[in-house]
């Protein structure tokens, strides 16, 4: 927080700023403490208390970027599109140089506006930039995504190998090269690393989907079948288990 001094000819007693100083430094800790338990719950799905978490931070901190960066998830989780850019606008403006917030930011963008897919890579590249960034590795995956979803195989593989080349076994980027070669058409390329990466990395409810989806595609009924079962019984709650209920596996 930031305390605009008045200067007057009352003398401050000595000991004014430093309970300032520890009344701010409360006010930042409860915005910090509200926000991460409204991450929190986002990742367990109750955005119901997430929201309310969210609206305490911002309470005790009205300027608190972190707290607008969750609340732009929660809002793009609940399809409010308008209010999520605001969000994370808003975010941005407060904190121009977060990793995280950018990293969020160009994920929204991949995935709401399409028309805006560049920006949405420029944010990614922001965020591996900061030398200070945990999980550049992130990043680069997402960008891959973006660039998967609009065809720019290349450039896809590209950004997924970087991000492999920080961490040699992120499981997202060895599903993203997977899934680069489904959308070319190589479906036994597809299917044998898909398989190579069953055996050795713990299954994953998007793993599991693109084991659907290539088998689907090489008409190998009793694979998909053993898919779907393996993901309906790890993954019940997941987005993609859900998608297979409702008959969405295209």
């Amino acid at each position: 927080m930031h305390f605009v001094w008045l200067g007057g000819c009352v003398q401050q007693p000595i000991d004014d700023g430093m309970s300032a100083q520890a009344n701010s430094e409360r006010v930042f800790q409860s915005a910090k403490i509200h926000t991460e338990l409204a991450a929190e719950y986002f990742h367990r799905g109750q955005l119901d208390v997430a929201l309310e978490e969210v609206s305490e931070a911002l309470k005790a901190q009205s300027n608190y970027a972190l707290a607008y960066n969750v609340l732009g998830l929660i809002n793009m989780t609940l399809n409010e599109n308008s209010k999520a850019l605001d969000n994370f606008e808003r975010a941005i403006r407060m904190a121009p140089k977060n990793p995280e917030i950018h990293n969020n930011y160009g994920w929204f963008l991949c995935q709401r506006f399409s028309q805006r897919m560049d920006q949405a890579i420029d944010h990614f590249m922001t965020a591996v930039r900061d030398p200070l960034y945990s999980t550049p590795e992130m990043s680069y995956t997402n960008a891959g995504i973006c660039e998967i979803k609009r065809q720019k195989y290349n450039e896809g593989q590209v950004f997924f190998q970087k991000a492999l080349s920080i961490q040699p076994n992120y499981s997202p980027a060895l599903i993203g090269l997977i899934d680069a070669d489904f959308q070319r058409g190589n479906l036994i390329d597809a299917q044998s690393k898909l398989v190579l990466f069953l055996q050795n990395n713990a299954p994953t409810p998007e793993g599991l989907m693109l084991a659907i989806k290539i088998e689907q595609a090489m008409g190998n009924q009793l694979a998909v079948d053993s898919y779907i079962f393996q993901l309906q019984k790890h993954f019940p709650e997941s987005k993609e288990a859900a998608a297979i209920r409702e008959g969405k596996i295209r």
